[in-house]
C-alpha cells in the first residue's frame, strides 16, 4: 500500500466475486437509543469495536450522514453488529473483503448513504473494494492523496462469462501465521522486486487480462492468472524476513493444475492463491466434474458427508 491509513495500493488489480448463495458474509445491524453502547460479534464471538478500520469506516459513513442530513436522527445511537462467514477465516479467502463489504453495505441501508460506496469498504479491507459488485471488478489505485479516485468499477457481470466455474480447495482453514497488513507492510520495506512489478509488470497484465475477460479467452485469462499468482508468492519469498503461505499440498495443487493441461494440450484450468495454502481454482463449467473426480483420487479423505460443498455437479456427490 501506498497510504497505510487510507489503504491505497500501488497498483490496479481485478478480481471476481464469487457466487453469495455459496460463500457469503452476512451481517446484521441495528441501531437503538437504548443501548449503552456499541457491540459487534464476528462468527458468533464478541469482538473489540475499537480497531481502527472499523472506526475508520463508521467515521466516513458519518461524515456522509451529516453532509446529506437524511439519517441525522439516528446516526449518535449505538449500534451492535453481528457478522458471520460460511468458510474459514483469516485463511486467505478473503474473509475480510467479504465482511467489510457487506458491513459497509448493512451501515450504507441503515444510514441511507448513496452514491459509490466501494471507497467506504477499501478503508475496512482494500479488496472489501472489489467485493460490493459482482461478476469482474477492478480496484483503480488511483492518484489523489485523499483516495477519492480509489475506487472499484464491474468490467463485466457475472453473466457476461456465465459457464465460468470457480472451485475453492480448502487445504488448511487456521488462521494463517503471517497477517496480510503486517506483510505487505514488510514486503514494501524490504522486497526489491515488488516496486518492478508494481511499476512495470502489473499494467501490462491489468490490460492483458481485461481483453481475456471481454474475449472469454480462457487459456489467455488461465495464464496470467497463474503468472501473477506465482509472482505475488515469488515476492513474499523476496521479503525479508521471507512470508510462507503455501504448504506442500499448495504446491502439489500447483503440479496437478500443470499436469493437467499438460494432458489436455492447452489451459483448461488455472490456479490462483491468495496470502493462505488455500487454492482458487478456475476452469469452464465442463471440466468441473472431471477436474473434482481428479482431485478426489489425488488427495482423498475420510470425512463421509460435506466434504464438497456448492453448485451440483455431474457426476459427483455434493
Amino acid at each position: 500500500k501506498r497510504d497505510d491509513e487510507l489503504i491505497l495500493p500501488i497498483n490496479d488489480s481485478i478480481s471476481s466475486t464469487l457466487d453469495t448463495n455459496q460463500m457469503s458474509a452476512k451481517t446484521t445491524i441495528m441501531a437503538n437509543p437504548n443501548f449503552i453502547e456499541n457491540k459487534i460479534w464476528l462468527n458468533g464471538k464478541e469482538e473489540s469495536f475499537n480497531g481502527p478500520r472499523l472506526q475508520s469506516c463508521l467515521k466516513e459513513i458519518k461524515r456522509r450522514v451529516q453532509e446529506s442530513k437524511k439519517r441525522s436522527d439516528i446516526i449518535e445511537w449505538n449500534i451492535h453488529i453481528c457478522s458471520e462467514n460460511n468458510f474459514p477465516t483469516a485463511a486467505g479467502l478473503a474473509s475480510s473483503a467479504a465482511g467489510y463489504a457487506c458491513l459497509i453495505f448493512a451501515l450504507a441501508k441503515l444510514y441511507d448513504v448513496e452514491g459509490d460506496i466501494s471507497g467506504l469498504a477499501r478503508r475496512g479491507s482494500g479488496s472489501a473494494c472489489r467485493s460490493v459488485y459482482g461478476g469482474w471488478v477492478k480496484w483503480w489505485k488511483g492518484n489523489r492523496s485523499d483516495g477519492l479516485d480509489s475506487i472499484a468499477v464491474q468490467l463485466a457481470p457475472a453473466s457476461h462469462w456465465p459457464d465460468m466455474r470457480i472451485i475453492i480447495l480448502v487445504v488448511n482453514e487456521s488462521r494463517k501465521k503471517h497477517g496480510s497488513t503486517d506483510a505487505m507492510k514488510r514486503s514494501i520495506a524490504t522486497s526489491t522486486l515488488l516496486s518492478a512489478r508494481a511499476d512495470t509488470i502489473v499494467p501490462g497484465r491489468i490490460s492483458e487480462m481485461e481483453s481475456a475477460i471481454k474475449s472469454k479467452d480462457f487459456p489467455k485469462f488461465a495464464e496470467i492468472t497463474m503468472r501473477d499468482s506465482n509472482q505475488f508468492h515469488a515476492i513474499c519469498l523476496d521479503t525479508y524476513p521471507p512470508c510462507f503461505y503455501l504448504n506442500n499440498v499448495s504446491h502439489a495443487i500447483i503440479e496437478f493444475v500443470h499436469a493437467y493441461n499438460e494432458f489436455r494440450g492447452s489451459a483448461q484450468v488455472a490456479y490462483t492463491y491468495d496470502a493462505g495454502p488455500n487454492a482458487c481454482l478456475y476452469t469452464l463449467e465442463n471440466n468441473v466434474g472431471e477436474i473434482i473426480s481428479i482431485i478426489n483420487e489425488i488427495f482423498p479423505t475420510n470425512i463421509s458427508e460435506g466434504y464438497i460443498k456448492g453448485i451440483p455437479v455431474e457426476g459427483c456427490t455434493i
